[in-house]
């Protein structure tokens, strides 16, 4: 029966399958196939530029033109015929090599050429750089620009709400008073820096044939400086040259790669429950979408299931990013292949971190606060100023100034006029009673909305 959404294992292919799209060319078979092909031509083309290798002469230009052509254009034929050969060499990158020579077509020209395609290789060259690619592109193009976005909607709320005050909980108690504003923009400025620090991951190459010592190089042009060369070509293709390996690219890179998108998935995950929690208690309400359904039997309800979609495919990214960044850099000896079906999963993890992004983006996108219902929880709660009176007693040298407080609000709601009537009993300077008495918790907010306001 033909693969439909509807017949998917995966989600990510299935009930997300548009979500995840912008990431489908560069993860699926087909962008593994295609960051081959580009690899191997890109390597055949800088070798024919190199004049160390004389055999190898300058590629004439309707041959330049047609490689180019084929990484420019791939498309799924081009994917479907390398798989076709595939299934004889029963070798996927031995299946690139071949596809390629069928490019070059014949005459004098190709056949001068056709024996320097893969030339010095391991698989594993052609391999670790294509993913390397693969999660570059993935990361600058896909998720990057999502993170931004996000980043900016939150922002946004973030100034609109900067004197917004609102109740604090700590312990879920409550706590001395913030502002709206800037519990969002504390949010803010950490996914910020965990986005910083993914973009900031080197993303490593290696390309030094079946151990790492350029063995084939150095047998075939031995005057050659082949790690000097090898560094410039991966350079060529924006990657930072890992110069020693085994067999493998050891992958320590995508490891501090994967631990870098957890720690952005962590703090989303946290501002999704934080967000969660203000919607249960009224302090978001949420904008109704004409033909949604909230329950299938309670007609009222609107639930928060973009934030509960986020939570639950951020869980998902992180359980996987974390296996990656702990089986990634195991190998046994020079090479296992235990990586191989591993590699083949990142896009999996990106595709759910994209899927949560884009819900929460989704969701802080309805959202209305709700500034009556969070005022009544900052009108009830007058206890709160404990705090601030009793800082301002320690000022003034009165003693036991915390335990005074603590025996009038500790475990008790506290009114507008029990703690007038205290502070009014206070032997401090008149003019400070008045600013006591002035106090409010709805104005006890300290430096919270310039702070918001200064980002």
């Amino acid at each position: 029966m033909e693969l439909t959404t509807l017949r998917a294992i995966s989600p990510v292919d299935g009930r997300y399958a548009s979500k995840a799209a912008p990431l489908r060319d560069i993860f699926s078979e087909f962008g593994l196939i295609r960051f081959r092909v580009l690899v191997e031509v890109r390597w055949l083309q800088f070798l024919a530029d190199e004049p160390a290798i004389a055999e190898l002469p300058p590629l004439p230009g309707h041959l330049k033109d047609m490689l180019n052509r084929v990484v420019d254009r791939f498309a799924g034929e081009d994917a479907a015929r390398v798989k076709a050969i595939e299934a004889t060499t029963n070798h996927d990158v031995k299946a690139v090599e071949y596809f390629l020579g069928e490019r070059l077509g014949e005459g004098a020209d190709a056949s001068r050429v056709r024996g320097f395609i893969h030339f010095g290789c391991t698989s594993e060259d052609v391999n670790n750089l294509a993913y390397a690619l693969m999660l570059r592109h993935g990361r600058d193009d896909v998720l990057l620009p999502a993170m931004r976005e996000l980043g900016a909607s939150l922002d946004a709320m973030a100034r609109q709400h900067a004197g917004l005050a609102m109740l604090s909980r700590t312990h879920g108690q409550t706590a001395s008073p913030t502002t709206l504003g800037k519990e969002i923009a504390n949010v803010a400025e950490r996914l910020r820096l965990q986005r910083r620090g993914l973009q900031q991951v080197a993303v490593r190459g290696k390309f030094n044939g079946a151990v790492g010592n350029f063995n084939a190089h150095a047998a075939a042009y031995p005057d050659v400086d082949w790690p000097a060369l090898s560094a410039r070509f991966m350079e060529s293709l924006g990657l930072a040259p890992n110069a020693f390996t085994t067999q493998i690219e050891p992958h320590d890179w995508i490891a501090e790669y994967c631990h870098a998108l957890s720690r952005y998935n962590t703090v989303l995950t946290d501002l999704c429950r934080d967000v969660w929690g203000y919607i249960s208690l009224g302090y978001f309400r949420q904008r109704r979408v004409e033909g949604e359904v909230g329950s299938s039997t309670m007609p009222h309800k609107i639930n928060p299931i973009d934030f509960e979609n986020a939570e639950g495919n951020l869980g998902v990214a992180n359980a996987l990013l974390g296996h990656f960044a702990d089986k990634l850099p195991i190998s046994r000896w020079q090479r296992d292949l235990t990586d191989s079906t591993v590699l083949r999963n990142l896009g999996v993890a990106l595709a759910h971190s994209l899927i949560a992004i884009e819900s929460a983006r989704r969701g802080l996108g309805k959202l209305q606060a709700d500034p009556d219902r969070i005022a009544a929880d900052l009108e009830s709660a007058w206890e709160v100023l404990g705090e601030a009176v009793q800082t301002v007693m320690r000022r003034y040298g009165i003693d036991e100034p915390y335990e005074k407080l603590k025996a009038l609000t500790r475990g008790r709601r506290i009114d507008r006029d029990a703690m007038a009537a205290f502070i009014r009993s206070l032997e401090i300077p008149e003019a400070e009673k008045e600013r006591l008495l002035g106090l409010t918790p709805s104005t006890y907010t300290g430096l919270a909305e310039s702070l918001t306001r200064s980002r």
